[in-house]
């Protein structure tokens, strides 16, 4: 690092008025002093010689740039500083120290009487009336003096830093503790009354006992879904999962018109082996919609529905009763919704429509294809069939031979048939 200094030409000028001297000017320097000047700074980027040492007395290190180093001309260092590259005082801006308090709302004084320069319409001395975010009043505390909202209070002109912005505890007032404990204080303190009061109408029921299943209920976890007591949020299932040794879903049948395999949840809900021999696996609807799977989870929804209602059931802990309750439950909406229908047959009649045979045995026709063998059995699986939408399909109007949204172009969507763009309806 160059440890020349560099002085500005005006203060050359300055000096050389002042003195009149002309051997105040600096000297160029000669090739043998570059040399020594280039030789220290290897040696002070070897060890061997002492670093070069600031105006404050610290030392400056020998391996920064001259770039970054060297100060400019308009600076007017008298020595090798740093002190251009460090933040400058006068530019620095002076922020809010952390420990500075400030209240959040209203003072939580309100005036019994109007006050001049307040609010019109709310009475407070801290906003104007174009600024006021209460709902207008039809008669204002101006002229009423009822209901003068309190005074907000005014916050300091607080200039945080970035650590002051996302400082999570900025603002809080520790008092505000204090009324957490009370609260728990008191809970305390009815605990302790009923556990006097149940030991002296019980003498033989000692207070260990009443004990222990407080600290049971003290530290157990909150739970959000009812009816099983676990927490839905933090639950992980594993139920994709299946040994390396099995053999996977999609290698079951290779026919590409075979069960559909979703691989992102791992599920093949279909049969992959409809026709061929009972095989280990057929499908997850099988298995989910088989034997008391379906009764299961009616119980475990009626016992979700009961204790979101208040009544205190669990399918696990009494499953006797809960199913009494179901039955009873059960009954009870059978006999609701036959005496609805029966009351609306006798008002309005038609229950001979009720008694007719289904449409398809009227009609002998349906909308499923069957295939079947000489000897009776189906020759193929019936062709699963497409859900059908609310809107009208292949409905032509107007002469068209083709329906409306078969043709677009430039963002507009028309008749594939005359390339039109103009919908009409037919209202005939």
């Amino acid at each position: 690092m160059a440890s020349g200094t560099r002085v500005a030409v005006s203060q050359i000028l300055r000096n050389k008025d002042d003195t009149g001297d002309e051997e105040d000017e600096p000297k160029k320097k000669s090739r043998e002093d570059w040399r020594k000047a280039k030789e220290l700074e290897e040696a002070r980027k070897a060890g061997t010689a002492p670093a070069a040492v600031d105006e404050t007395g610290k030392d400056i290190n020998p391996h920064i740039p001259q770039y970054i180093s060297s100060a400019p001309w308009y600076y007017g260092t008298a020595g090798p500083t740093l002190k251009h590259q460090r933040p400058q005082e006068d530019r620095e801006a002076e922020f809010t120290k952390l420990d500075t308090y400030y209240n959040k709302g209203v003072t939580g004084y309100a005036a019994t009487k109007y006050r001049k320069g307040a609010c019109e319409n709310c009475g407070a001395m801290t906003h104007k009336k174009k600024d006021c975010l209460e709902r207008p009043r039809k008669i204002g505390a101006k002229f009423s003096n009822v209901g003068i909202a309190p005074d907000e209070f005014s916050q300091p002109n607080l200039n945080l830093s970035y650590d002051g912005k996302r400082d999570r505890w900025n603002g809080y007032n520790p008092e505000q503790h204090k009324a957490i404990i009370e609260e728990y204080q008191k809970v305390e303190d009815a605990k302790r009354e009923l556990r006097a009061e149940k030991l002296e109408q019980d003498p033989t029921a000692t207070e260990e006992d009443d004990l222990e299943g407080e600290d049971e209920d003290k530290y157990v976890d909150e739970v959000d879904m009812p009816g099983t007591k676990v927490d839905s949020k933090q639950r992980i299932t594993v139920r994709n999962l299946r040994i390396r040794e099995d053999t996977a879903k999609y290698l079951r049948n290779l026919d590409l018109n075979s069960a559909y395999y979703d691989p992102k949840t791992r599920s093949m809900r279909d049969n992959p082996n409809p026709n061929g021999d009972e095989s280990e696996y057929a499908g997850e609807n099988f298995v989910r919609f088989s034997g008391d799977t379906r009764s299961h989870a009616a119980a475990q929804l009626f016992a979700w529905d009961a204790h979101h209602r208040g009544l205190d059931v669990h399918l696990l802990a009494e499953p006797t009763k809960l199913q009494l309750l179901q039955k009873e439950y059960d009954a009870k909406k059978e006999q609701f919704k036959t005496q609805v229908k029966q009351s609306v047959l006798d008002k309005y009649g038609g229950e001979e429509h009720l008694k007719a045979p289904p449409k398809e045995l009227l009609l002998a026709q349906s909308e499923v294809f069957l295939r079947y063998n000489r000897d009776g059995t189906l020759a193929s699986d019936v062709e699963k069939q497409l859900a059908k939408s609310k809107y009208e399909e292949d409905v032509l109007i107007n002469n068209h031979t083709s329906v409306w949204g078969s043709y677009w172009r430039d963002g507009q969507w028309g008749y594939k048939c005359c390339h039109s763009f103009i919908k009409v309806f037919n209202i005939y």
